[in-house]
């Protein structure tokens, strides 16, 4: 029976209990405004050459220097935006029960979260993050302006939440995801809260799972990032812990681990990830380049390809949907290949159709994927 066959097998017989299960989500929120770069202009609107690749523009800059250019961004859409909203969104679209923790927009909810806000329990700390996402054919750039997730703490939290609610919200949730460390300057200091204060009070939950994203830690110092690697291994007292990495992620947690360096190939990404969980004693480590995933357990490792497309509609947040597809499978209590391939099913569907999926929408994608 092929990944394929074995996992939508296993969907269709796990698939009911997803009314059962609720997630607790955060801490961020992004409006986030999807670009292309203008290389020519031939008239109005659409009519323009883009910029088709990061080299590309690389060259564009390059060429500015000791002068100056102006390089046009046409808007596509603006969106809900943000690793937690993102992967929140697609949990909801699955069928889980959401409650939403982060930077939504205060005193209202900003519109791009309007529709996200009707359809989970949301409490909104500050006003959203913005970021430009500059997509390319090989790859994105994503320019933010971050200043508002200054104020993400555990005193926010516990004065806009209610530090009562909070804790109930943690103790009732089976899956606690909390994710963009890198972007919220306080994120370490409400891990260690939770982990020394708050968890240790909660009454135990068999199965509980969290779910850890650090979302690209290039300007973080290794200190940091050793840091809230040690905490995050220590959330294993509470429950089963998972990070998940993209490749560039992975590459650079696995060098500040002491590790020597790996390329692409599925032995490679395995390696990673068996590397990564060894060394901080995780249940799971995950690592997903754009065209396969891997992950590791104490059981052994595994991979899967994934649905590549070279001409997806649109590419930000691919990776919030592999974790909530990840996630989804887990909640489900799939094997790990069958979370590894609904991860990938669910950031291939997105990419292709710009859309969250349900369980629905993934059934049929995994029937037709030749």
């Amino acid at each position: 029976m092929s990944f394929k066959t074995h996992t939508l097998a296993a969907l269709r017989a796990a698939r009911a209990r997803t009314a059962e299960k609720s997630a607790l989500v955060g801490l961020d929120g992004f409006v986030d405004t999807i670009v292309t770069p203008v290389a020519q202009r031939t008239g109005q609107g659409e009519a323009f050459t883009p910029i088709r690749t990061i080299p590309e523009f690389a060259q564009r800059i390059a060429g500015a220097a000791g002068k100056s250019t102006n390089i046009e961004f046409y808007p596509l859409m603006d969106k809900l935006g943000g690793n937690g909203p993102i992967m929140a969104n697609a949990l909801l679209a699955a069928g889980t029960r959401v409650t939403y923790i982060g930077a939504l927009g205060r005193p209202s909810v900003h519109p791009v979260f309007q529709d996200f806000a009707s359809r989970a329990e949301v409490v909104s700390l500050c006003d959203p993050a913005s970021t430009t996402a500059v997509e390319f054919g090989d790859g994105k750039l994503m320019l933010g302006q971050l200043r508002s997730l200054d104020t993400v703490t555990m005193e926010t939290i516990d004065a806009v939440m209610g530090a009562e609610k909070f804790r109930a919200a943690l103790a009732a949730a089976d899956l606690v995801s909390l994710v963009n460390w890198t972007m919220i300057p306080n994120m370490t200091s409400i891990l260690r809260a939770l982990v020394e204060e708050v968890l240790p009070a909660l009454p135990p939950r068999e199965g509980r799972i969290f779910f850890f994203d650090l979302a690209d830690p290039e300007k973080r110092s290794r200190e940091d990032l050793i840091g809230v690697l040690e905490i995050i291994a220590r959330f294993g007292a509470f429950g089963s812990v998972t990070l998940g990495l993209n490749l560039k992620e992975a590459q650079r947690v696995h060098a500040e681990l002491g590790f020597s360096s790996r390329g692409v190939s599925e032995d490679d990404l395995r390696a990673l990830a068996a590397d990564i969980r060894l060394n901080l004693g995780l249940a799971t480590a995950v690592v997903h380049p754009r065209e396969s995933a891997a992950c590791a357990t104490a059981e052994g490792s595994c991979w899967v390809p994934g649905p590549y497309t070279d001409k997806p509609l649109i590419t930000t947040g691919a990776g919030d949907h592999f974790n909530a597809g990840f996630a989804q499978g887990q909640l489900l209590g799939l094997d790990v290949e069958s979370c590894l391939t609904l991860g990938v099913c669910t950031s291939g569907h997105y990419v292709r159709s710009g859309q969250s999926p349900s369980l629905d929408d993934l059934e049929k994608f995994l029937g037709s994927w030749s």
